[in-house]
């Protein structure tokens, strides 16, 4: 007998990644967000590769009929000028993949979400419409099965920890979900009853992460909806490599006490690392309650200029330190990976399941690169590049021309001739840049020869989160002087 699936009304912050968000808002506490119903429905995750594999079958015939219904319709009808380009593409096909893949979990909703705060334009506009989509949707496990991941993680008497668990999670996405708890006392690295945020995996997800992509994968390629260029094959498997780091949560809770140590974030007054109890396991990762609100959502529209200039001046601080201090990275930019605390006035950053490290040769001529782009140097710009690996040296002059003008663009709001501070946002130069740099892609993804290097997918995927959220915020950030502050002390070798 198949458990039957609910629809509930919760009140939750905006999602976009479960381990996203641990601000869940106190009770009698004024927020800057104020709560907003959604639809969080709970159904089955399907565990086993067979009826994942059955799932996948099932969409990719519902596909074929929808194809097939297009062009039936077309061929009896009229000429519509609105009808998409691909027979794949329609409107009822767009709900079929929305909805099998927010079921679905895992892999394929979790490149949904990547692709969905991407600003690049690379894909066809029905695909990013997809992954939009899949961004604001959310299942949840039934109790049930909830119950027996935390018994499988934390044995039969898991809730001898905690003096409360609410077992309606409070979000949802691509690997997990996130319960408010209070841990007792006796177990509290406070020594007191704690609130935190609990991170529960979704059953088998870690091994399904191959045959999820290759589903996506077959799905895409089979409708010839992906521009060429692409290097699909690449991208599938750094974002295989990427997602079993993120199915970790030892390891996450790893890279959480790492960033929270003095000599990384914990000493520095703009920003808040929650503790990570130690009872958490790899499956399961219990971690401190903070009370920011995502930076991402409707709480923009009531942040004061100061405060959008201070958040957007500290995250893409943060970047450059990442890179060229730490060489450590949490690289996913979800916004909903930074939280805001208007009464501390820190960021809070409660996400570090897509953590890298860089090693010393490669941000070493990294930074070559990008100091190249800043002082527009084109003649450095190809040779670091070519050292990198972005170029073989057999490219033709139209891409050379692109990529340079591309990584120049990219660090105007570094150069020592850019006025500062500089204004990220709608009708500002960097709106004129990002479209100069959109220009370009369909250029590169033409003529390039070679897909980028493999550290390169998570680190411009941040960078260009951070200047993406800086354009949502309508922010004004002096970069120069982030730039010089943490360049100039850069030791080469």
């Amino acid at each position: 007998m198949s458990k039957p699936s609910n629809t509930v009304q919760a009140e939750t912050p905006s999602v976009g990644d479960v381990s996203a968000s641990t601000g869940i808002p106190d009770p009698g506490e004024v927020s800057l967000e104020r709560p907003r119903n959604r639809n969080l429905q709970s159904s089955k995750v399907p565990s086993s590769r067979i009826g994942r594999l059955f799932h996948y079958g099932g969409l990719a015939a519902s596909l074929g009929y929808g194809a097939a219904s297009e062009l039936l319709r077309r061929t009896t009808s009229s000429s519509d000028e609105k009808a998409p380009a691909s027979l794949m593409l329609t409107e009822g096909n767009i709900k079929r993949l929305v909805s099998k893949l927010t079921q679905m979990r895992g892999a394929a909703l979790k490149l949904g979400q990547f692709m969905s705060i991407q600003d690049s334009h690379v894909l066809p506009p029905e695909i990013e419409d997809v992954f939009r989509r899949v961004q604001d949707s959310a299942h949840y496990m039934p109790d049930w099965q909830m119950e027996q991941v935390m018994k499988d993680a934390l044995g039969p008497s898991w809730m001898d920890n905690f003096d409360s668990f609410d077992r309606l999670p409070f979000a949802a996405a691509s690997i997990g979900q996130v319960h408010s708890a209070v841990l007792k006392a006796s177990v509290s690295p406070t020594d007191a009853p704690a609130r935190v945020a609990v991170k529960v995996q979704f059953p088998n997800i870690v091994n399904s992460i191959n045959s999820d992509l290759g589903y996506v994968k077959l799905l895409l390629t089979a409708g010839k909806l992906l521009p060429h260029g692409l290097f699909l094959d690449r991208t599938m498997q750094v974002m295989k490599e990427e997602l079993a780091d993120e199915c970790d949560y030892t390891r996450e809770a790893a890279f959480a006490r790492r960033f929270g140590r003095p000599d990384h974030l914990g000493s520095d007054p703009r920003f808040k690392i929650p503790w990570v109890w130690e009872g958490s396991t790899e499956r399961v990762l219990v971690m401190e309650h903070v009370d920011g609100v995502s930076v991402g959502g409707s709480v923009i529209n009531r942040l004061s200029q100061r405060d959008r200039d201070d958040i957007a001046a500290r995250i893409i601080d943060l970047c450059l330190r990442e890179l060229f201090v730490f060489r450590v990275m949490q690289t996913d930019p979800n916004w909903t990976n930074f939280l805001w605390n208007p009464r501390t006035r820190k960021v809070e950053l409660v996400d570090f399941g897509a953590t890298r490290e860089y090693s010393k040769e490669f941000i070493d001529n990294w930074l070559h690169l990008l100091s190249a782009a800043v002082s527009e140097d084109r003649d450095a710009c190809i040779e670091w590049s070519l050292k990198l690996g972005y170029l073989t040296g057999q490219e033709n002059e139209i891409m050379l021309d692109a990529h340079v003008k591309s990584m120049v663009l990219l660090g105007t709001p570094f150069k020592p001739s850019t006025p500062q501070p500089f204004t990220f946002g709608p009708g500002s130069a960097w709106a004129d840049i990002t479209a100069e740099i959109r220009a370009q892609i369909p250029v590169m993804l033409q003529h390039r020869l070679t897909p980028p290097p493999r550290e390169t997918y998570s680190l411009n995927r941040k960078l260009s989160g951070a200047f993406l959220l800086a354009s949502r915020l309508g922010a004004s950030v002096d970069c120069r002087t982030l730039w010089t502050k943490v360049v100039d002390g850069y030791r080469f070798g």
